[in-house]
């Protein structure tokens, strides 16, 4: 039980508050506690954000597709996580990502009535989802204020980062160099280019139809 405490307490949703409060949540609170095999789908986009899901332990890879499905960008992530807060309220109440077991994966799950009548209730934990979501937006929209790229690479290294949301982990961008070079506004040749440059500086590697970037703090 203690385990289980020190490990929900260090989520960040619950970061703050006291023993006895998460006592009593528990007590109310309906946990629903599940293990994923690796390769195992745990939630897939456009299926409803009807509850608030902790990745516990393991590592998830979170994969999002364009709008016209041209291409589609992959980031992993590391246990403690909380897979999308932002998508269970407001317009759009599906999740935006398909996120899949990288390995053995422990999450625990909490359904929204539950979110919106009891845990709502403590301060802490809604300074928290605000905190958490007004980052995010903050985040997003300093992305549109940053000054424009000087050169090809830098440009390439934009469109990457305008994807991430942790600059840690792996990440994985499957897309044609046609496409790419189209919406960066250059030549196929010159993208294929600054791709091999950049593979040589060791940012990212380069595969058939697909760009891995080991490190996205390289891009920076």
């Amino acid at each position: 039980m203690n385990t289980m405490f020190d490990t929900l307490l260090q989520l960040p949703l619950f970061q703050g508050l006291a023993r006895e409060d998460l006592t009593s949540i528990l007590g109310k609170v309906k946990l629903h506690f599940t293990k994923h095999k690796a390769g195992e789908i745990i939630l897939e986009a456009d299926s409803p954000c009807d509850r608030l899901m902790f990745i516990l332990k393991g590592e998830v890879a979170a994969s999002t597709s364009s709008a016209d499905n041209s291409y589609s960008f992959t980031e992993h992530f590391q246990a403690p996580y909380l897979i999308e807060p932002q998508s269970m309220f407001g317009m759009n109440t599906a999740y935006v990502s398909t996120y899949v077991a990288h390995n053995e994966v422990h999450t625990v799950s909490i359904n929204k009535a539950f979110v919106l009548s009891e845990l709502f209730k403590y301060e802490i934990f809604r300074i928290n989802y605000m905190n958490i979501i007004s980052n995010r937006a903050q985040n997003l929209n300093s992305r549109f204020w940053e000054k424009n790229a000087d050169s090809l690479e830098k440009r390439i290294s934009c469109f990457v980062l305008s994807h991430v949301e942790r600059p840690t982990g792996e990440k994985a961008l499957k897309i044609k160099m046609e496409e790419l070079a189209q919406i960066i506004n250059d030549t196929r040749m010159g993208v294929s280019k600054a791709l091999n440059n950049m593979q040589q500086k060791g940012v990212l590697e380069l595969h058939r139809g697909e760009i891995i970037i080991p490190d996205a703090a390289k891009l920076l």
